[in-house]
């Protein structure tokens, strides 16, 4: 089963008209820029990337984590400085850090349960921790308290907000929902509380030799189809609803999700009008968002340039 989807999800609809559409060539089919040849050779190759997936038995048995390993529990309430060190990696303790291994722990799947040996608090502390946060003097300024010098009225003073890291006040073992190749499962997790945010911060407790990597991707042979762009990693995932980052150029225009499903597997990509004017060379990654026909479960997210599984960032 598959079907190609177009911007916001809603199948796509190709209206035939007695003149040749925009963009199509005057010999007859459309260009290579035309909006019926981009979905067509995203069809083609995302048929492709399914045919070269070949996952191992471990995809079906052992714990392949599909997502970051830190993990919000909850909606943790973020400002705009604690989003920053949380997206960085940002953390100081004030309290103790237990070193000592718990005893072994169950990952519970849709299909059955796995068990396995954990880490300890302090380890996955270390794991969660990336470093202290750079000087912020170059960081713009925000209104600061409002003060009344005198009868000419009020003068709002600025103040620099300095780059803080995320204050650790408790640590216990508990568990964190993580999308697996065997669906949502439910893993053990250290819980760190986080001053200032309203959930914890959970970091996958599994010791790393129970972790299966994700199988490596395979790519097809052929070049990247023109005005067809691939995906960088998933942003969401709600359901059947998926929301993943697409690489574009800073200059393109005409950004169109593109998705096939199959009973197995799910292929994302993109289609983009390029700019034919003097243009940087950046990527830029936008956000788009499609509603499969059906929950994604644990059907992996492959990406059609490169055929690899594409992973949930943390959060």
């Amino acid at each position: 089963m598959r079907r190609l989807l177009a911007l916001l999800g809603l199948p796509l609809v190709i209206t035939v008209a007695g003149c040749a559409p925009a963009g199509s060539d005057p010999a007859g089919g459309p260009s290579a820029t035309s909006p019926d040849h981009r979905w067509e050779a995203f069809d083609q190759r995302a048929a492709e990337v399914v045919g070269a997936w070949r996952p191992g038995p471990a995809w079906r048995t052992g714990y392949v984590p599909l997502q970051d390993q830190t993990v919000l529990v909850g909606d943790p309430g973020f400002t705009t400085d604690t989003e920053t060190a949380f997206r960085a990696g940002w953390y100081r303790d004030q309290v103790e850090v237990p070193a000592a291994r718990p005893p072994d722990g169950t990952i519970r799947f849709p299909d059955g349960t796995m068990t396995a040996p954990l880490v300890s608090a302090a380890e996955a502390y270390r794991q969660l921790d990336q470093g202290d946060p750079p000087p912020c003097e170059g960081r713009p300024k925000v209104p600061g308290p409002t003060v009344r010098p005198g009868p000419d009225g009020p003068v709002s003073s600025q103040v620099t907000t300095a780059c803080v890291p995320l204050t650790v006040t408790a640590v216990t073992l508990g568990t964190a929902p993580v999308r697996t190749s065997r669906g949502l499962a439910d893993v053990p997790a250290w819980l760190f509380t986080v001053e200032g945010l309203a959930a914890p911060v959970a970091r996958v407790a599994v010791a790393p030799q129970s972790i299966t990597p994700v199988p490596e991707s395979t790519a097809p042979a052929r070049p990247a189809p023109a005005g067809v762009v691939g995906a960088e990693h998933i942003e969401r995932v709600d359901g059947g609803r998926l929301t993943y980052l697409l690489g574009v150029g800073a200059c393109d225009t005409g950004i169109t999700p593109l998705v096939q499903e199959h009973e197995d597997a799910v292929v994302v990509g993109g289609g983009v009008v390029r700019s034919t004017g003097v243009c940087t060379d950046q990527l830029k990654l936008e956000p788009v968002t499609v509603t499969l026909s059906a929950p994604l479960g644990g059907r992996p997210v492959l990406d059609v340039l490169t055929g690899r599984v594409l992973t949930q960032r943390a959060g």
